[in-house]
């Protein structure tokens, strides 16, 4: 099986590679992509595994934080209002600096821990930073989301004898969603922009093969080529959440559809 992957992998990998390469060539030196480009859509690849990754836990996290924000239960509530505010009140770049250089200070503690393993790869620091930091963001999301549900909803639940709990999986969690769509799209977004920042640690994703690249031609156009890549995954998102946003909202009155 993991040949197979192996195989369609390589398979897409050349066939993007010679599909970007048209479009590139006329923008410079022919020869330039030839020699960097295969290593720029490799960076492609990580920037997209980056993102995936961390926006997919982050949103399970987000969502389980966005219960204890709601919570009646101050002393639950405030160690979560703290995680968040603290992660949304600091610069991405600081989180992972603090992370990826601060582990180093805190080692024989974190091997007696048995996750020294984490902070001594840049990679899983970058992980690690990103998914904190967006599930801060998307447990604001949520949270807003399921506030903004009637009050109504809940009596209407009540009565029918559902329990809190499943009134929330059932009733107010699919009127949730549909609020948090939009803000969701755009936390993903900003995943992708703030991704090149993991170039800063040695990850080779598509910011830092473009850096790699210039290090040794000096030519600027390998920066162009990025810029146009994070625009194409900026791109490509909006329209896939707009689809989305339209698939699900198909079913409400037309003057309540979200706007495309």
């Amino acid at each position: 099986m993991s040949g197979i992957v192996s195989a369609v992998t390589g398979w897409l990998h050349t066939a993007l590679t010679q599909a970007l390469g048209l479009l590139f060539t006329p923008l410079g030196d022919p020869e330039l992509w030839e020699r960097y480009g295969g290593r720029i859509v490799s960076g492609l690849g990580i920037t997209l595994k980056i993102v995936l990754i961390t926006c997919t836990i982050g949103a399970v996290l987000g969502l389980a934080s966005s219960f204890a924000l709601l919570s009646r239960n101050r002393w639950l509530r405030a160690p979560f209002r703290a995680f968040s505010n603290s992660l949304r009140g600091t610069p991405l770049l600081v989180q992972l600096f603090l992370v990826y250089y601060g582990g180093l200070q805190f080692r024989g503690t974190l091997e007696t821990l048995g996750v020294w393993w984490i902070f001594r790869e840049a990679w899983y620091c970058v992980l690690l930073t990103y998914t904190l930091n967006t599930a801060a963001y998307q447990a604001e999301i949520f949270r807003g989301a399921i506030a903004s549900v009637p009050a109504g909803q809940w009596e209407a639940a009540r009565a029918l004898g559902i329990g809190r709990w499943r009134a929330m999986r059932l009733v107010v969690l699919p009127q949730a969603m549909i609020v948090a769509l939009r803000p969701l799209g755009n936390e993903v977004v900003l995943m992708i922009k703030a991704s090149a920042l993991a170039a800063l640690v040695t990850i080779f994703d598509l910011m830092g093969e473009a850096r790699y690249a210039y290090s040794r031609t000096y030519d600027f156009t390998v920066y162009i080529y990025a810029a146009v890549l994070y625009l194409a995954l900026v791109e490509i998102t909006r329209r896939i959440w707009l689809w989305l946003e339209r698939r699900l909202t198909r079913h409400l009155p037309e003057v309540t559809q979200l706007p495309g």
